[in-house]
């Protein structure tokens, strides 16, 4: 299960890609928002940092204009690894090296076929391990620490 969600500057590229979730029969639960008027974006993506760390949810996926807002409160959540791309690019390496469970995205910068597309990268890709694995330990070691 994906949790999906955005703000009012993200709601038409969410809706975009719940088309594509369709068609690809993935199934996903969406937090919000459900129409343009004004949200404030924190409580979303609060809401589906805690949906993945409860295992309600196995990832999700962020929208707002920029994609910076939710990303930086989607990572103030321990274990949540919330990377924003803007290409196929950095969708492949934010999972394949950082094992990203949450994808975030700024409407404001992409197309829908860019969105889907980075997307699709972005459920493709594995993590690769290895190196990699050790630099996550790493970055959990500091999340323990300061997460107190």
């Amino acid at each position: 299960m994906i949790a999906i969600g955005c703000d009012n500057g993200g709601y038409k590229l969410k809706e975009e890609i719940k088309k594509y979730l369709d068609e690809k029969d993935i199934k996903y639960k969406d937090f919000g928002c459900m129409n343009e008027e004004k949200v404030d974006y924190p409580d979303i993506a609060k809401d589906i940092a805690i949906s993945i760390q409860k295992k309600e949810c196995k990832s999700g996926i962020l929208i707002c204009r920029s994609g910076i807002g939710m990303s930086v409160v989607a990572n103030k959540f321990r274990g949540i690894v919330c990377t924003l791309c803007h290409n196929e690019d950095t969708a492949k390496y934010s999972k394949l090296h950082n094992n990203s469970n949450i994808l975030s995205l700024g409407a404001d910068y992409i197309t829908v076929n860019e969105a889907v597309c980075i997307l699709r990268m972005w459920l493709a890709t594995s993590f690769e391990g290895g190196r990699h694995e050790d630099r996550l330990k790493i970055i959990e070691k500091i999340e323990n620490e300061n997460m107190k």
